[in-house]
């Protein structure tokens, strides 16, 4: 006789062959569909459903501060992670459960268990929880419910998304607003030390980046909904740019209160004047642009003037035009200045001073507050100078954000040689975009391009897409030397011998490239005789 729901007797269960066992596994895995663009809750659902909720991977900087939110409201929680973490020993410390190793038995008790798009569906909790019939949800589906009652700020874009998510948190905790944010990296402190990514605050906002990449971002309704850009990205989801479009159009939609968006990005400017009147009504548009050569929609403009950047100091200065409608009974100019530098620095803090404006913090503050703002980690990162050759990490893994880094790279760097150690972040988007990275890369001196960093894809599914596929187009761009190579180490020992006293390496990519920062400066302080 079967059991209900797939269960297995506990008397039956120990009797099980290890082939029994696998046949079982793969039965169950070939059942599970793991859909996080599905909401899993009903608008007027709130935590007190979810029961005890166990997180696989509570360790993440995402998870870790869901499961501290949901904790402190009283939520019976606990989770599994492979390694101890600073993060782990955080929570237990807060009486949080963290099993380490992740098992079927981990979930015994679970009503809820929540995953990230880096879960697989053969994951032994994920099998387990489908047999147990636990309730399977996003981590998405938390942080919608963990919006409701809060001044929720989500941040989307294929690019920007960290850095403007960074600046408004920081804004706010400089502010005295104690926010909540959930942002997918860490921050540079002014003093050298790094803030995690994840923080639990007394204040009722929260600061939330908005990942399209699954379409799990339909599922928020923020009080703020601040769109950085629409460049086309993640067509392995969306399948055209016509849909991935109407997906930001619709999270719009979802907005309680303001729609930020830059009107300096060509796609997020169609976006506002695809919403419907009653959506383009309480949107702000920010951006360089002259307002007059803009088709708005009837959205208010924040417009950045006077931007510029002290020669090789790459402090940005530039002054906002703030309309009456954001933050006063009339307009007025707002001046910042920024120690992060590039003109998509500045459009990033546009987006996030409007917000701040906007939650009611005084203009003046807010400036005050993002001048001493240093940055997310792996955002123009310098980790070091051996013999006056500067290694800087970026995450720039996008044809946009890459041009945009090296610009402000030149600005910052005037006088120096370029060189970029590239490392491609999927192997769909290195196929898409393999001319557009060429382009951008080809602002720099010197590139190469290592293997690809695979993230949730794999090489069999896209044959012949590597370095190359970079490369090749780039061939005959004058000025710049492109070269291929597959092993990431052995590219950077390439970029050490061909570095010079007074040259800029700049470590760019969203996978492991950043772990050849440390290493090359190491080489270089080697062969530092080679590097005069």
């Amino acid at each position: 006789m079967r059991c209900p729901r797939n269960r297995v007797p506990r008397h039956n269960r120990r009797n099980e062959t290890r082939a029994e066992n696998h046949i079982r596994s793969v039965f169950v895995t070939a059942t599970i569909t793991l859909t996080p663009a599905n909401a899993a809750f009903d608008a007027e659902e709130g935590i007190e459903v979810l029961g005890h909720t166990h997180f696989i991977g509570i360790g993440g900087a995402g998870m870790s501060v869901l499961a501290e939110m949901l904790h402190q409201r009283g939520v019976a929680v606990g989770g599994s992670d492979r390694e101890r973490s600073a993060k782990t020993d955080r929570l237990e410390a807060l009486g949080i459960h963290v099993e380490f190793g992740q098992r079927a038995e981990n979930v015994a008790d679970a009503d809820t268990v929540v995953y990230s798009s880096a879960i697989k569906p053969d994951n032994p909790e994920i099998v387990a929880a489908a047999e147990r019939g636990a309730r399977i949800v996003h981590r998405s589906d938390i942080l919608a419910l963990l919006m409701h009652g809060r001044r929720a700020v989500t941040v989307a874009g294929a690019h920007g998304k960290t850095t403007t998510s960074s600046m408004l948190a920081h804004v706010l905790v400089r502010t005295g607003n104690d926010p909540s944010y959930a942002i997918g990296g860490s921050i540079q402190g002014a003093d050298g030390s790094t803030l995690d990514g994840g923080h639990v605050g007394a204040g009722d906002a929260l600061v939330a980046e908005a990942d399209e990449s699954d379409g799990s971002f339909d599922k928020y309704r923020p009080l703020i909904a601040i769109i950085t850009n629409c460049e086309a990205d993640h067509l392995d989801h969306y399948g055209d740019e016509a849909h991935y479009r109407a997906a930001f159009v619709r999270h719009a939609g979802h907005a309680t209160g303001h729609v930020i968006l830059c009107a300096d990005d060509a796609d997020a400017l169609a976006v506002l004047n695809a919403m419907p009147s009653e959506t383009a009504a309480k949107a702000v548009a920010y951006g360089t642009s002259d307002p007059a050569e803009l088709e708005l929609n009837g959205a208010a403009y924040v417009r950045i003037v006077a931007e510029s950047e002290s020669a090789g100091s790459g402090v940005e200065r530039f002054t906002l035009n703030v309309p009456a409608d954001v933050a006063g009974e009339s307009a007025f100019d707002l001046a910042v200045e920024l120690a992060v530098p590039g003109v998509h620095n500045a459009r990033n803090a546009a987006a996030a001073l409007t917000a701040a404006m906007l939650l009611g913090v005084e203009p003046e503050a807010a400036a005050k507050a993002v001048a001493d703002f240093r940055g997310a980690a792996r955002r123009f990162q310098v980790r070091g100078t051996v013999k006056q050759v500067t290694v800087v990490d970026d995450y720039a893994h996008h044809p946009t954000e890459i041009a945009a880094l090296l610009d402000a790279a030149r600005r910052r760097y005037p006088e120096n040689t370029i060189h970029v150690l590239f490392q491609p972040h999927l192997f769909s988007r290195t196929k898409f975009f393999a001319h557009e990275f060429a382009e951008a890369l080809g602002k720099a001196d010197d590139v190469i391009v290592t293997g690809v960093f695979p993230a949730r894809e794999k090489q069999e599914d896209f044959p012949g897409v590597g370095p190359l596929t970079i490369v090749r187009e780039a061939k005959g761009m004058s000025g710049v030397e492109f070269t291929a190579q597959e092993d990431m180490r052995v590219a950077a020992q390439m970029m050490v011998m061909r570095a010079h006293h007074g040259d800029v390496i700049f470590t760019v990519g969203a996978g492991d490239i950043t772990d050849m920062g440390p290493v090359m400066l190491h080489a270089l302080e080697a062969h530092r005789e080679g590097c005069e």
